[in-house]
C-alpha cells in the first residue's frame, strides 16, 4: 500500500474521529473539499503545510498525524 492510500486512511479516521464531513474540514482548514477527498483516497500527496492545517483543523499535532501514518505503513511491510 502507497504512503499516499496510507495517510488518506488515517486522515479520514481522524476526520470521521473529530466528526466532521469532509465539507466541514474543507470549510475549516480553506482547502477544496474535493482536495479533501482526493487526499483520503490517496490521489493527492500532501504538502507539509496541509499536514500542519489539517492537523491543527482535527485539533491534533502533526507529529500524531505522521507517526499514525509511519505506524500503519511499517505495519504493510
Amino acid at each position: 500500500m502507497t504512503i499516499e492510500k496510507v495517510f488518506g486512511e488515517v486522515l479520514k479516521k481522524k476526520r470521521i474521529e473529530s466528526e466532521l464531513s469532509q465539507e466541514g474540514l474543507a470549510y475549516i482548514s480553506d482547502l477544496d473539499r474535493s482536495f479533501i477527498s482526493m487526499l483520503e483516497r490517496g490521489k493527492r500527496k500532501p504538502t507539509i503545510t496541509t499536514i500542519f492545517r489539517l492537523s491543527s483543523c482535527l485539533n491534533i499535532k502533526p507529529s500524531e498525524l505522521i507517526k499514525e501514518v509511519e505506524a500503519k505503513v511499517d505495519s504493510y511491510k
